[in-house]
């Protein structure tokens, strides 16, 4: 029997591990299973070139709890270790970097969990438990090992009559952390954890219905049998390769993924490269709702098959992390910071790889079957958007696939689009203008009197679209998109002014000044007008330029500058001069009598716009129905 000090001069090394590598205690079993699969993945490479004169087999890690003995093992059937190696990995290499480690990290060690890529993994173990033992038997003809350790820099080595190849490690759990003696626990970590590992892992017993044999009548009850319980999936879909694949496999591992997700996802796009880094994994687009602040952090990030975690910010595009899915990469250190994570460079690679594969699925999505795609476009669009505002080689791929639906449920591409409006909606200084609603309803008469000139009307409703519509502006040549009901329609798209207004200066001047005694200054900015005689008396706009910086600064950036937050709402009040109605106004002889028409015809222009509200509301029903009688 050997007895030794850990080669560490750090006396305090498990106090530390146990403060400061991890917040999250819980990773030790994600790190020792991790090590009993490197261990059989290993074994399995040897036998397959010959270099091990051991059977492969059917080998598994299996994890058991011994309640009332206080002990939780981890036993696997891989490669197993010499005496002379366990005091090679386990005493000596384990702490060789840990002093520089610990000085270096001390302080950001919290969060960073950087054990394994220091070679701690095995001394997580002691974040839980008060003794370590290991029992492991080599492939080679060699004895088995016994190596035991309290915590202290302190173990003992001896031989072990163990006999069967490979290695059991057992965790004496320490009195603070007994919740790792509880089934429904460590059920819970092998399932966020190991859920893919590439080895079966047995987790205790399940009964399993076996058929009936043919004689068996009706009443009685289907044999049953005791079988291990594998609680992971070995060979996820994402390992697999594309042309393995049918459609319901891609739906069944969503489901595998998101138990709890009962509507099936719109597509997906399967992640395969090889060069100039490892990657694989299967991303899916979800059903989309308008709110940005929807539940991200969906997408698992695995590091061969091991899961690390769901935050994935820094590795996929930000635009990205609204979809659900794994990533899988051994080029992501299983152990990092986020601050490490978004400097490294492999991970950079990753993240412009992932953006390029999603557009061109998108893009290839939409060549095949556009009919499919447009009718997707609805619950897709905000991821879309979202990544046309934030990378700039996403924006110029989205060309291909971006659509601008209008009012009437046609779908343009940009060119399309272009193409289509370029002749009409070209005003007299050659710039194109685009003109949109957001919402069919409110907007309604602004649409019909924008499509009564011909004109095409796109509905963009999403709530970054301000953001979106600056984008464009910048980056396409001469044009601008206008809201319809910013202005009146031959204000928005002017045309060479050809319009002559019925009213003298002396009678507009009249008008203008008894507008603005009956008509809240601090409301609305009259204006007057020369439209079609048929065109509506008062039209309520609200400026294109204010409301798109409100509407930036309520979606984040744009306007906070201006303090637009703390701006009243004004709109412009269009007055049509050549409207029948307005010269009637100008000309009823009673003050009392015009008061009454032009709040009448206010009202009607703010019913149209639903800004009319509250006792303003109750008052006009008031005032109409006396009109009426």
């Amino acid at each position: 029997m050997t007895k030794g000090n850990i080669n560490v001069s750090v006396e305090n090394i498990f106090p530390l591990i146990k403060k400061f590598l991890y917040s999250d205690h819980e990773i030790f079993l994600r790190e020792l299973i991790s090590n009993a699969t490197d261990a059989t993945l290993k074994l399995k490479h040897l036998t397959s070139i010959g270099d091990s004169k051991s059977e492969y087999g059917n080998p598994q890690i299996e994890v058991k709890i011994d309640k009332d003995a206080k002990k939780l093992h981890i036993i696997d059937q891989g490669l197993g270790m010499t005496a002379e190696e366990v005091e090679k990995y386990i005493n000596q290499v384990a702490f060789s970097g840990a002093e520089e480690f610990l000085d270096k990290y001390k302080d950001a060690a919290k969060d960073s969990g950087i054990i394994g890529h220091f070679g701690l993994g095995f001394y997580s173990a002691f974040m839980v438990a008060e003794k370590v033992e290991i029992i492991t038997k080599s492939h080679k003809d060699e004895p088995a090992a016994h190596w035991t350790c309290d915590g202290s820099p302190e173990f003992t080595l001896e031989e072990s009559d163990k006999t069967e190849r490979g290695t059991e490690i057992i965790l004496h759990i320490a009195e603070d952390s007994t919740e790792f003696l509880e089934e429904g626990r460590i059920g819970e970590l092998l399932s966020k954890y190991n859920k893919f590992m590439p080895i079966p892992i047995k987790f205790g017993m399940k009964t399993e219905t076996l058929p009936k044999p043919e004689d068996a009548k009706e009443e009685d009850p289907a044999p049953t049998q005791e079988v291990d319980n594998i609680i992971n999936n070995p060979n996820p879909a994402w390992t697999k390769q594309p042309t393995d694949l049918e459609e319901d496999d891609y739906k069944n591992f969503y489901r595998e993924l998101y138990p709890m997700q009962f509507e099936e996802p719109l597509f997906n796009i399967h992640l395969n490269v090889d060069y100039p880094f490892n990657l694989t994994g299967i991303l899916y687009f979800p059903k989309m709702t308008n709110d940005l602040n929807i539940q991200k952090d969906r997408i698992q990030l695995y590091q061969n098959q091991v899961f690390v975690t769901d935050n994935v910010e820094g590795i996929v595009p930000e635009f990205l992390t609204m979809l659900r899915g794994v990533i899988d990469s051994p080029d992501i250190p299983l152990n990092v910071s986020r601050s490490y994570l978004q400097a490294d460079g492999a991970v950079k690679k990753i993240s412009s790889y992932i953006t390029r594969k999603v557009a061109d699925k998108l893009k290839s999505l939409f060549n095949a079957n556009r009919e499919d795609f447009e009718k997707k476009w609805d619950d897709i669009k905000i991821v879309i958007e979202y990544g046309m505002l934030s990378e700039e080689k996403f924006f110029d791929k989205a060309d291909a696939f971006a659509l601008y639906p209008t009012v009437d449920g046609t779908y343009y591409t940009y060119k399309e689009l272009y193409n289509k409006i370029k002749a009409k909606q070209t005003n007299k200084d050659d710039k194109l203008v685009i003109l949109y609603a957001s919402d069919t309803d409110t907007q309604h008469s602004y649409i019909e009197a924008a499509k009564a000139k011909g004109y095409e009307v796109l509905l963009l409703d999403s709530p970054i679209v301000s953001h979106l519509i600056q984008k464009l502006e910048t980056t396409k040549e001469n044009i601008s998109f206008a809201r319809v009901d910013g202005d009146h329609i031959d204000n928005l798209i002017k045309k060479e002014d050809t319009s002559i207004s019925k009213l003298s200066e002396e009678e507009k001047t009249k008008l203008d000044e008894l507008l603005k005694e009956v008509i809240p200054a601090e409301k609305f900015s009259v204006q007057l007008e020369a439209m079609d005689s048929d065109a509506s008396p008062f039209i309520i706009t609200q400026p294109e330029f204010m409301r798109r910086m409100k509407e930036m600064q309520q979606t984040g950036g744009g306007g906070g500058m201006f303090g637009m937050g703390n701006m009243p709402e004004m709109y412009n009040l269009v007055v049509n001069t050549n409207s029948e109605l307005v010269g009637d106004i100008l000309n009823t002889k009673t003050k009392k009598k015009q008061e009454r028409l032009i709040n009448q015809s206010l009202d009607l222009a703010r019913l149209s716009q639903g800004l009319l509200k509250g006792e303003e509301l109750t008052n006009f029903i008031k005032r109409s129905y006396d009109m009426i009688k």
